[in-house]
């Protein structure tokens, strides 16, 4: 059965919908209980973690050797450091991005007491007072404060509203979709992802496809701070894609257009007969795609492995234009991955070994070296 055809009506409007909702990495109930709704409408099986990283399934002929796909309902954010005697706050960010890129953001602050919107502003924002040094001054978080939208004048009142240490700030996203189908907002990092993934679950269930095993659809929801996927596979999982964010910058291969298959990050190479899978079936399906590596980069892969899972890993990107800033894609690479998605999902499975965690040597896949000298010659020592 070839790649599904994908209904990019939907994927758009569920982007938009997952991109209206507020949903740092600490701060993702909300998001959950919208994901959670959604599955249900398309009659899937879930269930959720204590947390509410979310796993669904779709049943294939077998349990065992199950595949699965993920992505991250978490984004970047920030918490309140202290609250400053000139009735402003003090800011640290959850996950890893930059100062530039937060000044001047939209921002709502969940109080225990309610919620209240801000702007975050560098120390010297206004050039009528402090003339170039509006420019000269450093780029750093430190250097940063929240003006909240409400009569404050020292950190006596913020106490007084209820704003304390350690509260979550939202970032507004502020989304803008064009004619000619391009994305810019905050956060396609990594809602294009998950999108992507309701998309090709919509495909799926839409042509009642036949899978040759169980098919997992993952939502974690802790990405950005490194934990994600670490803690909601089964040990029937033998294969793990991972759906995120390309790097679409000077030195990287990655594109807006078509899919951007991760050939290694910096947790090291993707699994080899996975990868090369995945590019086959672009192949095979006439899905553009690209191949790139990512050094300063890791995914829900890399957590998966790290927490102990025994699984093959592998990373399907969409090409993103100034990642972890006011962010850029193109609807032609998400509607790509959920494509490859859907051919990847109804594929044969290739190495039946891998329904068992242990087992012989019997089965067990090889990669090409016909013509490399790589073993001993005769009369060499040998292991």
């Amino acid at each position: 059965m070839p790649r599904l055809t994908i209904d990019t009506v939907y994927l758009k409007d569920t982007l938009a919908e997952l991109l209206s909702i507020a949903s740092p990495t600490g701060y993702t109930d909300t998001i959950v209980r919208a994901a959670v709704g959604e599955l249900r409408r398309l009659g899937i099986e879930m269930e959720i973690t204590r947390r509410g990283a979310i796993r669904a399934r779709l049943p294939g002929k077998s349990p065992h050797g199950a595949r699965a796909m993920i992505a991250h309902l978490d984004t970047l954010g920030a918490q309140v450091k202290a609250l400053k005697a000139n009735g402003r706050l003090e800011l640290v960010p959850i996950g890893t991005w930059s100062a530039r890129f937060a000044e001047g953001a939209r921002t709502t602050v969940f109080t225990d007491k309610g919620a209240y919107r801000g702007t975050i502003l560098p120390l010297k924002a206004s050039g009528h007072t402090f003339n170039e040094e509006i420019d000269t001054q450093p780029v750093a978080w430190s250097n940063l404060e929240l003006r909240v939208d409400a009569l404050l004048k020292d950190n006596y009142d913020l106490d007084r509203l209820g704003f304390s240490i350690g509260d979550i700030i939202a970032v507004d996203p502020q989304p803008e979709f064009t004619d000619n189908d391009f994305i810019v907002s905050r956060h396609l990092d990594d809602k294009g992802g998950v999108a992507a993934l309701f998309a090709t679950m919509e495909a799926l269930v839409r042509e009642d496809a036949e899978l040759p095993v169980d098919l997992f659809f993952i939502f974690s929801i802790s990405e950005e701070v490194g934990i994600g996927g670490a803690s909601v596979l089964t040990d029937d999982i033998a294969s793990l894609i991972t759906v995120d964010n390309g790097t679409t910058a000077p030195g990287q291969a990655s594109s807006e257009f078509g899919v951007t298959i991760g050939m290694a990050d910096q947790s090291g190479p993707f699994d080899w007969h996975l990868t090369h899978k995945l590019v086959r079936l672009c192949e095979e399906n006439d899905i553009r795609y690209q191949k790139d590596i990512f050094r300063y980069y890791r995914s829900d892969s890399a957590a998966a492995l790290e927490a102990g899972y025994d699984v093959r890993t592998s990373l399907v990107t969409f090409g993103v234009d100034a990642s972890h800033g006011y962010e850029r894609i193109h609807m032609h690479a998400l509607r790509s991955i959920a494509e490859l998605l859907t051919a990847y999902a109804v594929s044969p499975v290739e190495i039946g070994r891998d329904r068992d965690g242990m087992g012989p040597i019997a089965g067990f896949p090889t990669q090409p070296m016909e013509d490399a000298d790589v073993f001993p010659r005769p009369g060499k020592a040998q292991f």
